[in-house]
């Protein structure tokens, strides 16, 4: 049976979908996009200082969920521009630091002009 997961410490979702969902010892995040919980508006003008918002609310749905960004296993990340390759990653590796597995593809767009979008599976923590 699985269970849905909701925090006010992320943003609310802007669609019919859950902020995750727990099944078993799983947690499926929805994507987060870099939109700041208290002001609704997407945070930072670079893809650094959006993917510090997006991790941030990763954090806080895992975390909600009983798990952790250390307990990723899986992340799905989703670029407006290849170009920013680099810059992303010297954000993501700050907060990914058990390196999961991961897929990183470029996109026409995103919600909201987003620059940049992440969705993680990981392990409810013990």
């Amino acid at each position: 049976m699985s269970s849905k997961v909701e925090t006010k410490a992320a943003p609310a979702a802007i669609g019919p979908y859950s902020q995750a969902i727990v099944s078993g010892n799983l947690v499926f995040t929805s994507g987060q996009i870099p939109i700041n919980p208290e002001t609704g508006l997407i945070e930072g003008d670079t893809v650094k200082q959006q993917t510090h918002r997006v991790c941030k609310n990763l954090e806080a749905v895992l975390t909600a969920a009983g798990a952790g960004l250390r307990s990723a296993v899986k992340t799905v990340c989703y670029l407006h521009d290849i170009a920013d390759f680099a810059e992303f990653n010297q954000v993501y590796e700050q907060y990914f630091t058990g390196r999961p597995a991961r897929s990183c593809v470029a996109v026409k767009d995103l919600p909201k002009g987003a620059l940049v979008e992440i969705e993680v599976i990981a392990e409810k923590e013990q």
